[in-house]
């Protein structure tokens, strides 16, 4: 299992309330107004069902968010349950990688004929690792959904370790997803390959090719690259002095005073005071932050953000030795330690459920042919079948009623009522409170004290990869839009897959975003992030759709591409509630061991336990899994 994890480890190695006009966009007695809405669209009916095919407005999707908004922010829910026939010994709520793990790790433990039932408000299983799928020229090409890599597998504990290899993603096979990825593609762990930085230049923008990731290490030549940047000439001095390490800019201070400056300055704030940066010229700096981490510079810690591999290795005096020594090999420590699925990390939970529900791919070899397999989602959920997975069903209720558990929940519009022997929530902490009322107030507050970071991941399948290809690099940055990166989307062959071949082919584009403030406003961490929270629900698939138009044109448009002719589908996966809440050096205490928010928030309540990455505080997929496996021995020892 992990260990607690303090900011010492990491170290080591505006406020949107409950009330008002978005309680009114999104509330509601929702299960009446859809009341209408009947279970012939449920998967276990319609042989056709396929979600990942499906464009526009994807990752919290409409039906998916409402019940769970109208319980938590309106405290709404059904009076009146149809109580169905149906006994399980586990529950599992979430469909994530936690939930999935549950359902395997407590399959494993007690045996094949044990009666699981899984349950999600998402129209597909996943969680965030979304598989987003397209047709195209009689071609199919995969991207991103969502959970993008296996971070590290190698490195995995035995909890965890042990699940990837039960899915057949052993040391051999992580060696042979590295073989199979190519060597131009960063994403997929290949760091050496080129990184671009895309800045606006008059009406168009300037793409800077080279690897920029090293250059923000003074590694390469830098100094050119610097040099082409549409800033002003002193701007360029001051990132060059401090890519380079040519000055320690905390030069003044004593080393005590430096070791407490690094702990309790902002990385921007520092930028700005010490360093001699803009605001305007500090977002270069941001897009790597606000992308790995969701915060920007403003809310990291200058150590913080070093040690999350942002520049500034070699401008810290006394300090260059000991950040040098950990950021001068951050790039090439990391070479080989990221391995992805054409569809990231959607293809690890299709391995898993297709080994708890064989028949949704009843001819699927596994890791050899994931990427590729038809699945059957009418085989998610069919009665008699041991473990079932029920999509479209948001929990309302839990609680512990003698000695079994009652489960509501609410599928397209119609009150049910399950019942098991115990039960295991996988869902996002913030909900659970409204679940389980009875808890104490202890635990709940250490259930709503952290605040998941939102994200949004576009996809936009274009005809040809023509234009994409002259950028000259398989990723390019770009710190003053609204999506900070654009990519293409994975290209290795890993499951099966058949990437594009030339930039002939039609191809995907992948860009991410972050949508939590990085300007710098007073706030804390978990202030903004719901700041961004927000702005994902408030804007519309329209305004998505002009904000990737726009900005694809005026990166690739010198490039011949254009958007009226060469756009063919979007997919837009908004993800509200995204990485797990990590304790922030600026804004959270040290609390005592067994004390912190999600130790508190995670403890067994009876026959319920809780699984989850915000009961890690570690939004890493073998977190989850190391949470699953805690609440199944919880709820069988």
């Amino acid at each position: 299992m992990t260990k607690k994890i303090t900011r010492r480890d990491l170290l080591n190695g505006m406020v949107i309330g409950a009330g008002g006009s978005v309680l009114n966009l999104y509330g509601g007695n929702v299960w009446a107004s859809t009341s209408n809405n009947t279970l012939s669209n449920t998967p276990n009916v319609t042989p056709g069902y396929y979600p990942p095919t499906l464009t526009g407005m994807r990752g919290s999707h409409d039906g998916s968010f409402e019940v769970a908004h109208a319980l938590s922010w309106q405290g709404q829910k059904p009076k009146t349950y149809q109580t169905l026939d149906e006994h399980y010994d586990l529950v599992v709520v979430g469909a994530g990688m936690s939930g999935l793990a549950a359902a395997w790790y407590y399959r494993k433990k007690v045996g094949p004929e044990a009666r699981i039932l899984v349950l999600d408000n998402h129209d597909d299983f996943g969680g965030h690792a979304k598989r987003n799928e397209f047709h195209y020229k009689d071609r199919m090409l995969l991207s991103l959904g969502g959970a993008q890599n296996l971070d590290s597998p190698g490195n995995y504990g035995d909890v965890a370790g042990s699940l990837l290899i039960d899915m057949g993603i052993d040391d051999e096979a992580i060696a042979q997803m590295g073989a199979d990825t190519p060597d131009d593609y960063t994403l997929g762990g290949k760091l050496g390959a080129d990184v671009g930085l895309t800045v606006p230049d008059g009406y168009s923008h300037r793409t800077i090719g080279g690897h920029w990731l090293k250059f923000f290490h003074g590694r390469g030549d830098y100094q050119s690259a610097v040099a082409e940047l549409p800033i002003s000439e002193n701007q360029q001095e001051a990132l060059v002095a401090f890519f380079g390490g040519e000055k320690d800019f905390l030069d003044g201070l004593s080393v005590t005073e430096k070791w407490e400056y690094v702990n309790a300055t902002s990385y921007n704030q520092f930028l700005f005071d010490r360093v001699g940066l803009s605001k305007t010229t500090i977002p270069i700096l941001d897009a790597h932050l606000v992308i790995l981490n969701g915060p920007s510079g403003w809310n990291h810690t200058v150590l913080e953000a070093i040690l999350s591999g942002s520049p500034g290795l070699r401008a810290m005096g006394w300090l260059a030795d000991f950040v040098d020594s950990i950021g001068a090999t951050f790039i090439d420590s990391l070479t080989g330690d990221v391995r992805m699925f054409p569809d990231g990390n959607a293809s690890v939970a299709r391995l898993i459920v297709q080994k708890l529900i064989p028949a949704v791919a009843p001819h699927m070899k596994g890791l050899e042919d994931v990427a590729v397999a038809q699945f059957d989602y009418s085989a998610l959920d069919v009665a008699g079948e041991s473990t079932r997975l029920r999509l479209n069903s948001t929990a309302v209720g839990v609680r512990e009623v003698g000695n079994k558990v009652e489960v509501d929940y609410v599928q397209h519009g119609k009150p049910l009522r399950v019942t098991a022997t115990r039960c295991v929530l996988a869902c996002n902490n913030n909900v659970i409170p409204h679940l389980c009322p009875d808890m104490n107030e202890d635990q709940k507050e250490g259930l709503s004290y952290g605040v998941r970071v939102p994200f949004v991941y576009a996809n936009v399948l274009i005809d040809n990869g023509r234009a994409f290809s002259k950028l000259g690099a398989t990723i390019t940055q770009c710190p003053y839009d609204s999506f900070q990166w654009v990519a293409a989307a994975p290209t290795m062959t890993t499951g099966g897959y058949e990437p594009p071949r030339s930039p002939d082919d039609p191809m995907v584009i992948f860009m991410m975003g972050s949508p939590s403030p990085a300007d710098g406003r007073e706030g804390t961490t978990r202030d903004l992030l719901k700041v961004g929270r927000h702005r994902v629900y408030a804007t519309t698939f329209e305004s998505y759709e002009k904000e990737i138009r726009e900005q694809l044109q005026s990166v690739l448009g010198k490039n011949g591409f254009d958007h009226e002719r060469d756009v063919k589908a979007i997919t837009v996966n908004r993800i509200p509630h995204g990485y797990a809440y990590w304790y922030q050096g600026l804004d959270d205490p040290e609390w005592a061991e067994g004390q912190a928010p999600h130790e508190i928030g995670r403890k067994q309540f009876g026959r319920i336990s809780i699984a989850n990455t915000d009961s890690e505080v570690t939004p890493l997929m073998n977190a989850a899994f190391d949470a699953a496996h805690r609440a199944v021995e919880e709820q069988t020892q």
